[in-house]
């Protein structure tokens, strides 16, 4: 929604605000390849640590991956089934996911990019055993969230969405936590600390806040980061408790050290 110089100041501002790690997300980010690419060598050009993208795999391709691969740390990839049948009844794109997804894994061992699995535990997939899809395809981190109502985009009350027939209790979401405690990746993420957890820029670079009344503050291009902050809540120790700060730098550092010129940034 933004000009790319927008958006670029936009990332500017936060980095000089004190962000190491940006995670672009949707939506679905490679519907705008060539856009998503300039943001993320702009965010590595001017010294963010890390980058990130969370996208459902559907849109990845060899061609994107060969031009920004070596700028990427982290690709994150929506699955939240491994059966096409349920695929098709929570609303993602049916298909082959595993052999989908290792295609991708692929692309990242080859420019070292750390790679990554997301999952919303739901309604129709909580009894599901993941554990051999998951086994193969190896991600260094299986996020695992709860799925989460939100009043604002998801509770069927004149809302886009209307999550409410996946909603699962807490000791549902934990019967799939327990069937899958063998995967030295499983990152839990259940709905209490889950909330309020992530600082959030919208796609006018206005943060979201996901708690109690909804929030959205002026936009940073117009009134800063500090004072944009104000407007929302971000509740830093659940930030800690879900694991926010762990290894994000892609598995080039080693390469980069040992010989510089081995890739272009």
């Amino acid at each position: 929604m933004l000009s790319l110089h927008e958006a670029k100041r936009g990332i500017l501002l936060v980095k000089e605000a004190g962000m190491r790690k940006i995670n672009f997300a949707g939506g679905e980010p490679f519907l705008y390849p060539d856009f998503l690419g300039e943001l993320v060598v702009y965010s590595k050009n001017i010294g963010v640590e890390a980058v990130s993208i969370v996208s459902n795999g559907s849109k990845i391709t060899s061609s994107f991956m060969r031009q920004y691969g070596s700028y990427i740390d982290v690709l994150a990839v929506s699955c939240d089934s491994f059966a096409s049948e349920t695929n098709k009844v929570i609303g993602r794109k049916s298909g082959a996911p595993l052999r989908r997804l290792l295609q991708i894994r692929s692309w990242c061992s080859q420019y070292r990019i750390k790679f990554k699995v997301n999952t919303v535990v739901n309604r129709f997939n909580y009894r599901e055993d993941m554990n051999d899809s998951i086994g193969q395809l190896q991600p260094f981190r299986w996020k695992c969230f709860q799925v989460l109502l939100d009043e604002s985009e998801n509770n069927g009350d004149g809302t886009l969405r209307d999550a409410r027939p996946l909603l699962i209790s807490k000791a549902e979401y934990e019967t799939f936590i327990a069937n899958h405690a063998g995967q030295p990746s499983l990152i839990q993420e259940p709905n209490d600390i889950m909330r309020s957890s992530y600082l959030i820029l919208d796609e006018y670079m206005r943060f979201l806040g996901k708690e109690g009344d909804y929030a959205v503050s002026d936009s940073i291009l117009d009134v800063g980061v500090q004072k944009a902050l104000q407007s929302v809540l971000w509740r830093q120790s659940r930030f800690y408790q879900r694991d926010g700060v762990y290894d994000w730098k892609s598995n080039r550092a080693g390469l980069i050290q040992e010989n510089p010129s081995a890739l272009n940034w």
